[in-house]
């Protein structure tokens, strides 16, 4: 299961970044960040040091 970013919570601050062990997080020229589903492995670590909760399981 994929993850996906609220980009109205999301205030950029790449935290999500430096964590995803796939290195499937981006910041995009909006500053926000944006998760690629393809490369996504689903851990989960995103989320969890998300400061704002913006990340959530893509249901």
């Amino acid at each position: 299961m994929a993850y996906k970013i609220d980009k109205n919570k999301c205030i950029g601050c790449k935290t999500c970044v430096g964590v995803c062990p796939a290195m499937a997080i981006k910041a995009t020229v909006d500053g926000k960040c944006s998760i690629d589903k393809d490369k996504c492995m689903g851990c989960g670590t995103c989320a969890a040091v998300c400061p704002m909760s913006a990340i959530d399981p893509d249901l």
